[in-house]
């Protein structure tokens, strides 16, 4: 009779084992991480949720997809960023993935100026960071990052983690030349590092940026990919290829994203549309036809309005109906009433008042709450 002594089962390629066997008793542990679920440190990471709207021009944060902001600078013209949907038949479409995050870029006639970047970012909670699991100051210790990644034009994109609690660090990376128009997925393992801090608190833990862009104001031949290095606003990845950034309209779109603790890019962890956007409420809520003031014994009351969820700090909250700030809609007549204001704001909701509303009368409106990091 045959027999195989190992003490582990590796796949080509692969920095973990997916089978680890006990030299003493012959037990074994296997890699099932693919079934386990809340593992994605990443919130929308799939682009589902897009409560600000399916496509914008001009702004420079928050804009559509939920959770993932577009910062730019120096641009000739602003960029518009979209929830695209992902092509039938493509890879990651047949992986279940529906709906990207999208930048079409503008016209720079200018060029490539010193100042000038486009990136997308994402913010992770300190305290995720801190309860996750890694243990981020120690070597030994990894996470993985992994995401879809399409761009019309041909070239390599730098991205890195920026941690901001205690001294400020930072992972530059690059997703190698990408095939255009052609879905790539990128797969990074980063170890701890000794000097890294999240504090276990609502504010930024980790920064994941995103370049499409970035101007030699910010860059170094100096800053060396993959390592963990202090952060300087100055040098924050290698010189970076303008091709794409001087490509009138130019197109780039990521999703899947996924950023979670060990050494393996499992599958992405689909969450259903429902609990993705109770997740996005902790950081920005947009509700229609709130009740905001009413009867109440025959006088004018104000409600307080209770967010679906505790947000994670006390919100920036205004309310407006029919593209008007601080207006209601009378549910009697329908007409337009102005002069309404948001007060005593908490984590977990707000109050409204106004003096131009009566008694016996429902008035309503679309409230904005915004806590993002």
């Amino acid at each position: 009779m045959s027999e195989i002594k190992v003490n582990s089962i590796k796949g080509v390629g692969a920095s973990a084992a997916a089978i680890t066997v006990n030299n003493t008793d012959g037990t074994c542990t296997a890699n099932i991480t693919n079934n386990l679920s809340n593992r994605n440190l990443i919130i929308n990471g799939a682009m589902q949720v897009a409560q600000r709207g399916t496509t914008y021009t001009g702004a420079n944060h928050f804009t559509t997809v939920d959770r993932f902001a577009i910062n730019h600078g120096g641009l000739n013209e602003d960029c518009t960023t979209s929830q695209a949907d992902v092509a039938a038949g493509t890879t990651p479409y047949t992986l279940g993935f529906r709906k990207s995050f999208k930048i079409t870029n503008g016209n720079h006639t200018a060029g490539a100026g010193a100042g000038d970047y486009i990136r997308m970012a994402y913010k992770v909670e300190a305290q995720d960071m801190a309860s996750s699991g890694w243990n981020y100051t120690s070597s030994s210790s990894d996470i993985t990052l992994s995401f879809w990644v399409k761009s019309s034009v041909s070239q390599n994109f730098n991205y890195l983690l920026h941690t901001s609690d205690g001294t400020s660090r930072l992972f530059p990376s690059e997703t190698g030349t990408l095939s255009a128009n052609t879905w790539t997925k990128i797969t990074k393992t980063i170890s701890g590092d000794s000097n890294l801090t999240f504090n276990n608190d609502n504010g930024i833990g980790l920064i994941l940026h995103i370049y499409q862009f970035l101007g030699t104001n910010y860059t170094s031949s100096s800053v060396t990919n993959n390592q963990w290095q202090n952060y300087s606003g100055s040098e924050q990845t290698p010189d970076q290829t303008s091709t794409w950034y001087t490509t009138n309209d130019a197109t780039f779109e990521i999703t899947g994203v996924q950023l979670e603790v060990g050494s393996v890019a499992t599958d992405f962890e689909h969450r259903c549309y429902q609990e993705e956007l109770y997740r996005c409420y902790r950081y920005y809520v947009q509700r229609g036809f709130e009740v905001l003031m009413g009867s109440k014994s025959g006088a004018v009351g104000f409600p307080r309005i209770n967010y679906p969820v505790v947000m994670r700090a006390a919100a920036s909250t205004y309310i407006q109906y029919d593209g008007t700030n601080g207006a209601v809609r009378n549910q009697n007549d329908g007409a337009k009433v102005t002069g309404f204001s948001t007060y005593n704001h908490y984590d977990y909701g707000f109050a409204s008042r106004g003096s131009n509303g009566s008694a016996n009368i429902i008035y309503s409106s679309t409230y904005y709450a915004d806590a993002e990091l």
